[in-house]
């Protein structure tokens, strides 16, 4: 399984961090300048730090990457967290960076796309762009957590939210306790 991983300047860089120390197979990590500052502020991670995290890592602003090209195989590629600036560039087939150029060859190769979006409330554009997204085929997901597992940590809610995000690439993962219906025991 080969993912790339793209990281944005939304809230929530633990989201990515954790997809990171998570996924199996190879992984690619591309960081914004502004996700290497929230990193910073809310982990007290380097960009270093992150990308030690990953099989391979490449800069933002490289867009003679691999991973521009349609013809460099990945099987899915997450935007987490993903800002609504770098949604809506990529609702509007605005490529002008590698992680939005690399969501671009997803869409267009029809591999898995899955935007984390890290944004509340939403406007109105917002909703129309995670619209035009989701009928493109990107799975539009905001990092919502569940309540039923019954969190006691910070970290519980994240491994919720990254449970979820791992069970769009249909990994198997243990990350949450997952809903077992009314009377059943969660397990």
């Amino acid at each position: 399984m080969r993912t790339v991983v793209g990281i944005t300047g939304a809230s929530g860089a633990v989201y990515g961090v954790s997809l990171l120390r998570s996924l199996p197979g190879e992984t690619a990590v591309v960081l914004s300048k502004d996700a290497e500052r929230i990193a910073e502020i809310e982990l007290g991670l380097s960009r270093a730090d992150i990308e030690r995290l990953a099989t391979v890592h490449y800069d933002n602003d490289d867009l003679e990457s691999p991973l521009a090209s349609g013809s460099y195989r990945f099987d899915s590629m997450v935007i987490a967290p993903c800002s609504a600036s770098t949604m809506s560039k990529i609702a509007c087939g605005i490529a002008d960076n590698l992680i939005t150029r690399t969501a671009s060859v997803a869409l267009k190769e029809r591999r898995r796309l899955v935007l984390l979006m890290r944004e509340t409330p939403l406007s109105t554009i917002h909703l129309g762009n995670m619209e035009r997204l989701s009928a493109a085929g990107a799975v539009v997901m905001p990092a919502c957590p569940g309540f039923y597992p019954k969190p006691e940590s910070v970290d519980d809610i994240i491994d919720f939210v990254v449970g979820r995000v791992l069970d769009q690439l249909d990994v198997d993962n243990k990350m949450y306790r997952r809903w077992a219906g009314r009377g059943a025991r969660v397990t």
